[in-house]
């Protein structure tokens, strides 16, 4: 196993970020100066952190747009890996889901709760993604406890809350970089734009998210360097990742899953690591050869290469992903029956 990175100095603690229905005042939460994160005040103030239900249509994409052409596609759920990864080792995000998430029993469970969430919100339309919206919200309200460190943490705290939100973002951006199609500058910006609008839907207010692609690569290379950490719930995810449990497929029998195991294991763990920073990789002791950088780089190649092959409905799964779920999206079925009683037990 590769030594951990040096360890870097760690942020003070925000108790007053905790407040589920508030709202910041300028200047905004986060700022980047010289590649650091500095941090502002909060101001709590009584205002709904939900834009007004008229403003959804604005807000949510339409057919066609940038953010509705690549969300979609197939092969961004190699990602899936590397984006909850990014998210666990947020020391509010890592504990929200440790003490909130049965993620290590029902991994397939937490993928399908993200699928919702992602496809739902751009593809579902203004009313079904605004519901969505509400609801996801509400439900991050009940997320709060201590830390291991005895720091108290709420889901709703602004920069762990938005964070969620970014990894998303830098998944795709990224997964199309590595996979699948590589999007210009001018189309990162349109993509970003509609991305923020999207978040606006589930509470991430204009101020907690740099305004521009290049803001949120400084602002992204900054919570890596100075936020996230190692924890229990990165080392599970890798230990998840390494040994999948089968997924809930009909008629997938033992002795199948034992022979697609070990190569889709092999196949997500190198997208995971390999979509990684250098210096995350180094923090969650992660080893990384050349030969494994070479397989990487071969398989990226790959699956670029494989794009004006693919079937339209793999190029982009949305669509389809939501009318196959549209009665369980109607009930508001996106966190899913087992987390609901886990928080409710809490």
């Amino acid at each position: 196993m590769c030594l951990p990175g040096r360890k870097l100095p760690r942020l003070p603690a925000r108790a007053s970020q905790s407040v589920a229905v508030t709202r910041r005042v300028a200047p905004p939460a986060v700022v980047v100066r010289s590649g650091r994160l500095a941090y502002h005040a909060y101001h709590i103030v009584t205002a709904p952190a939900l834009p007004a239900p008229e403003e959804a249509p604005a807000l949510a994409p339409r057919p066609g747009s940038t953010l509705w052409r690549y969300a979609g596609d197939a092969r961004l759920l190699a990602g899936a890996g590397y984006a909850l990864l990014l998210q666990v080792a947020h020391p509010t995000v890592g504990a929200g889901v440790g003490q909130h998430s049965n993620y290590a029993e029902d991994p397939w469970g937490r993928l399908l709760r993200t699928l919702d969430y992602t496809y739902v919100m751009v593809y579902g339309g203004p009313r079904l993604a605004a519901d969505t919206g509400r609801r996801v919200r509400d439900l991050h309200k009940r997320i709060k406890g201590e830390r291991p460190d005895g720091t108290r943490y709420h889901a709703l705290e602004p920069e762990a809350y938005a964070w969620v939100h970014a990894t998303l973002a830098q998944a795709i951006v990224g997964g199309h970089r590595a996979f699948g199609r590589p999007m210009r500058p001018d189309t990162r910006e349109r993509f970003y734009a509609q991305w923020r609008d999207v978040g606006r839907l589930v509470g991430v207010r204009p101020d907690d998210l740099p305004e521009t692609w290049e803001g949120f690569g400084e602002y992204f290379d900054a919570m890596v360097a100075e936020r996230l950490e190692d924890n229990e719930v990165v080392q599970g995810v890798l230990v998840t990742l390494t040994r999948p449990t089968a997924p809930p497929v009909p008629g997938l029998g033992e002795g199948v899953w034992r022979v697609a195991r070990l190569p889709l294991a092999r196949l997500g763990a190198l997208a995971t690591v390999g979509l990684l920073p250098a210096q995350l990789r180094s923090r969650f002791r992660l080893d990384w050869t050349r030969a494994q950088e070479m397989e990487f780089a071969a398989l990226c190649r790959a699956s670029r290469a494989a794009t004006r092959a693919m079937p339209a409905a793999l190029r982009n799964t949305g669509p389809g992903y939501v009318r196959w779920r549209r009665e369980a999206l109607e009930r508001g079925d996106v966190a899913g029956p087992a987390t609901h009683a886990r928080l409710d037990a809490a």
